[in-house]
């Protein structure tokens, strides 16, 4: 059996002209109407009446009316705009089935797709065969979807053909399958024009010689889709798993096709929660999609609804978006499967099943959208190698210059190269990494002088990165018991009162910068005080010298966060990013470090270290970049990533000023700093006393000791080697500056021995203290925003300069900041506007 069904070369169908009714016509003289089965045909062969032998002519207008009878033999489609002047049921479902006959009514799918009125009958008439067929679909739809479960849903989720496109390289075509073969990812992806079913042999030339049905060049046609009655609804698609909270046809699925024993009413009731589904085999930390009534998630799409930029990139689609949301949900659930491997349109296509020719218009927007998302950044990206570029060769005539090889110069050199461009890197130290820089002298234990934690890994793209690259987090834990100076613990009821009483003061200036008539800003530490002591006031309450020292011990974490000490600090925007949705999950410890990620993305990229940038000179059509040594490169398109002080203090010069309005924004950051100090010892003394925790925190003895060693990290889970970390935050970062590293070590030893007077402290036997406010090309660890300034600035430091200069960052990522996680998804970000202009 061919699967190309009813294939007869440049027509679906052969009709022959039918034998008059009067005796004036000759059967001899009909002739045949090759036509495409639903493609317009303009021309028809003229009948020929001449009379026979020995009858007379009639008159001219009984001449005309047989005409007139005639054409009442065939109906075109009343669908305005069709095509179709010839229409031909598909259904055959009728023994009445007009096939490419008259009826009285043809029902439009699509330009090329048509039912007769016989077959409608045939299901929707409650006496004929089919309607038993018909009303059980309808059951599962109506239980299942929200949309109308109609003879045309019925007609096109069920009875319109397959087609499927040829795999061999040298064809392509595609071919229209018969009706008893149903579809499969397996088979679309091994189709070949000809193929045996059912043990049947196929004979004759080769089946890929034969011309291609014509309505497929059609279907390309932008206005074939605008004809299309109803949108495809996808059967197995890969985002099934993922959405089976949702009405199927609210994200471009098929509600005949669910395979759950629950009902969607009974799925949705219990996802009403907002609880991501379980899939076997998936991180679970991989939730793309948002589930209903869910918000707040970052990195998160609406599987029922275009966003913003897809409807700027795809307009055709916002009237309705079915066919788009399809694709995308596909691709995102396909991807997060597999993101080991590069996803490509051809490993895409077989998984598209849905009947009708509008699976070819499906295969072919495939290409567009699945470009689009690679070049937003949601597949195809982390540390994946690619053997070709990514996009399409209109977007690889592009040079550009990244400065700094930290993570968001990595990120952003490392998309730009998969899409097929010529990327230079250049790093002013002898390293990369930028402010990640990772410690193994310690026993051979990972120490992170710079970042080393994951705050939060759901959709987080180093949990991906770790994912891909089989790299093991170890999850923090939640316990963090506090001692005091004297060995003593704080009973938690204190620890968990003043944490309520601090996130309280919080939300009181929370509430005060909602107030329009406050014009002015505050610095968030007097605010702070002010809230505290109207508390006190007010309520009466008198809190113990513990309770104090507890309240101290929670603003030296608050001091953590921002990086710096809270009078400087904007109570106004302090938390600016929290305004957006952020990455909730797991907090973990990378114990094998960020460098293990930034070396993979570093692999294969053209980078120069020791290369200082001194100048950037973008006066003319080209972008030339100087080093301190004088050499110069020459780019269309330059992306600048250094950290926000060098930007301060002018290291690099630009040509021309870059414009007042970031000039502005850069100064209105502040470059935030915190230290750390790590200790091995020769074994493990705390873990009596810690039993397993992965961190313990120190009450500070006074507020003047407030940011000294405030929390304790174990930095070997497995508790084999014996390293501890600590960190150094607000007034006690100057307090360290002008100490030796030695005196630094003994003041933290100090605070041990304290903390454990009980027992013994052994000496350390190595350790070592991060300097990063007297690093040259760093001189900070994350930006926070000063008094009077605001979260707009980090757009303000992102916005491109004439398209040719460019800014990626931690510091230009207004919804992640201070995070190696917001740095790499800056790059990600540039990386795409450079492709994109």
């Amino acid at each position: 059996m061919l699967t190309d069904a009813g294939y007869t070369g440049n027509a679906a169908g052969v009709r022959r002209a039918k034998k008059s009714r009067t005796a004036m016509e000759s059967p001899g003289d009909s002739q045949s109407s090759l036509r495409s089965s639903g493609r317009q045909v303009n021309v028809r062969v003229k009948r020929c009446n001449n009379p026979p032998p020995g009858q007379t002519k009639r008159k001219a207008t009984d001449t005309e009316e047989e005409e007139d009878q005639s054409e009442k033999k065939y109906r075109k489609c009343e669908k305005a705009g069709c095509s179709a002047t010839y229409p031909v049921c598909f259904a055959s479902a009728s023994e009445r089935c007009a096939k490419n006959g008259y009826t009285s009514r043809w029902y439009h799918l699509s330009c090329g797709e048509h039912f007769c009125n016989e077959c409608f009958d045939h299901y929707y008439r409650s006496h004929k065969d089919g309607y038993e067929t018909y009303a059980s679909w309808k059951r599962v739809w109506t239980s299942n979807g929200k949309s109308e479960p109609s003879l045309k849903a019925f007609m096109a989720d069920q009875q319109l053909p397959y087609w499927v496109q040829c795999t061999k390289s040298d064809c392509g075509k595609w071919r229209q399958l018969t009706k008893d073969i149903q579809l499969t990812a397996s088979l679309a992806s091994t189709y070949r024009c000809g193929m045996k079913f059912n043990n049947v042999k196929t004979e004759g030339p080769d089946q890929c010689c034969l011309p291609e049905d014509l309505r497929v060049a059609e279907v390309i046609d932008s206005w074939w889709h605008s004809m299309l009655i109803l949108p495809p609804l996808f059967k197995d698609s890969p985002a099934s798993p993922f959405l089976t909270a949702y009405y199927p046809d609210c994200v471009g699925m098929s509600p005949s096709g669910s395979t759950s024993n629950l009902s969607h009413a009974e799925l949705r009731a219990e996802h009403c929660r907002a609880i991501p589904p379980q899939i076997p085999g998936l991180s679970p930390y991989f939730q793309p999609f948002y589930q209903p009534n869910e918000c707040g998630k970052a990195l998160c799409v609406r599987p029922d609804m275009m966003e913003l930029d897809e409807l700027y990139e795809f307009p055709e689609f916002s009237r309705d978006p079915t066919m788009y949301l399809a694709l995308r949900n596909l691709i995102l659930a396909y991807w997060h499967r597999d993101c080991k491997e590069v996803l490509t349109p051809q490993k895409c296509a077989p998984h598209i099943i849905v009947r009708g020719l509008v699976r070819v218009r499906c295969v072919q927007e495939m290409d567009r959208v699945l470009h689009f998302v690679t070049r937003k950044g949601l597949i195809n990206t982390g540390v994946l190698s690619v053997k070709r570029p990514l996009l399409p060769e209109r977007y690889h005539n592009k040079n550009v210059i990244v400065i700094g090889a930290g993570a968001s110069g990595l990120a952003a050199a490392r998309q730009l190269q998969n899409f097929g461009m010529q990327v230079v890197v250049l790093e002013a130290r002898e390293r990369i990494g930028g402010r990640v820089w990772d410690d193994t002298s310690l026993g051979g234990i990972t120490v992170g002088r710079g970042a080393q934690i994951v705050n939060g890994c759901v959709n987080n793209p180093i949990a991906l990165m770790s994912e891909q690259l089989n790299v093991k987090m170890h999850k923090l834990g939640e316990r963090c018991d506090l001692f005091q100076e004297g060995g003593s613990a704080t009973d938690p009821a204190i620890d968990k009162r003043m944490d309520f009483h601090f996130n309280a003061i919080l939300d009181v200036v929370s509430e005060w910068r909602k107030d329009k008539s406050q014009n002015q800003d505050a610095a968030l530490g007097e605010k702070i005080q002010e809230v505290y002591k109207t508390f006190l006031q007010e309520s009466g309450i008198q809190f113990s010298e513990l309770e104090e020292k507890v309240l101290q011990f929670h603003l030296s974490n608050l001091e953590y966060a921002c990086g710096s000490t809270l009078d400087q600090v904007s109570a106004r925007s302090w938390d600016h990013n929290e305004f957006f949705a952020q990455f909730s999950g797991d907090h973990t410890l990378l114990t094998g470090g960020y460098s293990s990620l930034l070396n993979k993305l570093a692999e294969g990229l053209d980078i120069h270290i020791k290369c200082p940038v001194q100048a950037i000179d973008y006066s003319g059509d080209a972008v030339i970049v100087t080093s301190s040594n004088g050499t110069q490169w020459t780019a269309q398109k330059v992306l600048v990533t250094v950290p926000l002080t060098l930007l301060q203090k002018n290291i690099i010069q630009f040509n021309p000023a870059l414009p007042e309005r970031k000039l502005k924004a850069i100064h209105s950051l502040g470059a935030g700093v915190i230290e750390k100090v790590a200790l091995q010892f020769p074994y493990r003394f705390w873990d009596s006393k810690i039993q397993g925790a992965d961190y313990f925190g120190h009450i500070p003895p006074s507020p003047d000791k407030r940011g000294m060693f405030s929390v304790f990290y174990d930095m070997d889970p497995q508790g084999k080697q014996s390293v501890l970390m600590s960190v150094i935050t607000g007034e006690a970062v100057t307090s360290i500056r002008d100490m030796e590293d030695k005196d630094v070590a003994n003041q933290c030893m100090k605070v041990l021995r304290e903390l454990f007077k009980e027992q013994e402290v052994p000496e350390p036997v190595k350790y070592f203290v991060t300097r990063w406010s007297r690093d040259v090309w760093s001189q900070m660890s994350y930006s926070f925003v000063k008094t009077g300034g605001s979260g707009e600035a980090y757009d303000m430091i992102a916005e491109d300069v004439q398209g040719k200069v460019f800014f990626a960052g931690e510091a230009t990522n207004r919804h992640f900041p201070q995070t190696v996680t917001g740095a790499y998804l800056s790059g990600v970000r540039e990386a795409s506007k450079i492709a994109a202009l």
